[in-house]
């Protein structure tokens, strides 16, 4: 099922027309009772009833609104533009809103692709862009709204760690905005058959479950402590070959293996150690 148009007129432009049916349904009734003839007070009560049908069918929508059209059950379209309409007689009108709206999923617990259990809610930001499918196609769009983020969220979370160290992977802390575009493009699969469409949709909460929360606070501390260790280390190690081979090619001195030794050992405890060190002066001769 689909949205799609259905007969409506100018309500005024309508209104207007009724109005002179009725005064016409009235001259034919006073013919009658001058000329005393039925046939004119029959057609002047089919007037009236006529025009009593259209005018029961006048409709008013208004911005960001519109009227799904049912006639004995049947659906005959919708009413999209704003205003006062005159459209099929003896239907229902239903009315649906297209304004854009928010929601906010519930606090979910779930496991990360580690296995770790994480706490997570998103806001959804939608609208109604298919009235038929909204209304027909679903029992209820705003719970079949609001059932699919939460499954969505749930299956976006899983397939990503909390947080990693390694640059080339995707993490729901430190890639959020690469999972909330995962997660509105597999909304708007599971949604479009409810003719709703996703506008934008938001990480609003990420935290490790509170029974693990101490746990991983400290693991991250000491995986944060390595990863910068690691990068110390090789920048000492860069640093340290670089002296080397200034020392060596601009002084054009040389080292015997123990004094490299030696001379690596006493840059690289300089440049990682993190307290401060105390200079010793070497009078020795360091070269062959």
């Amino acid at each position: 099922m689909e949205e799609k148009n259905t007969f409506h007129i100018n309500g005024y432009l309508g209104l207007f027309i009724l109005i002179m049916m009725i005064a016409g349904g009235g001259y034919l009734f006073y013919l009658t009772i001058i000329n005393e003839t039925i046939g004119t007070a029959i057609l002047g009560a089919l007037i009236w009833i006529i025009s009593g049908l259209f005018i029961s069918s006048l409709t008013i929508v208004s911005p960001n609104q519109a009227k799904a059209i049912l006639f004995f059950g049947k659906y005959l379209g919708t009413i999209t533009d704003n205003g006062l309409f005159i459209t099929t007689p003896l239907t229902q009108k239903i009315p649906l809103s297209l304004k854009v709206r928010n929601f906010n999923t519930a606090l979910l617990k779930v496991n990360d692709s580690d296995g770790n259990p994480i706490e997570i809610s998103a806001v959804v930001v939608f609208k109604v862009v298919d009235s038929a499918k909204a209304l027909f196609s679903v029992d209820n769009y705003k719970d079949f709204v609001a059932i699919q983020s939460e499954t969505a969220l749930r299956h976006i979370a899983s397939q990503y760690p909390y947080d990693t160290f390694e640059d080339q992977d995707i993490t729901l802390r430190g890639n959020t905005t690469e999972v909330s575009e995962k997660l509105k493009i597999e909304l708007e699969e599971r949604l479009s058959i409810a003719g709703v469409e996703v506008i934008e949709t938001r990480l609003n909460h990420l935290a490790y479950a509170t029974e693990i929360a101490s746990a991983m606070l400290q693991r991250q501390q000491a995986r944060a402590i390595l990863s910068a260790r690691q990068t110390i280390v090789e920048g000492a190690v860069s640093m340290t070959q670089m002296a080397l081979e200034q020392i060596e090619e601009g002084q054009k001195m040389t080292f015997t293996d123990d004094k490299k030794v030696q001379l690596i050992n006493n840059l690289l405890v300089s440049i990682i150690t993190d307290k401060g060190t105390q200079p010793v002066i070497n009078t020795g001769d360091l070269s062959d």
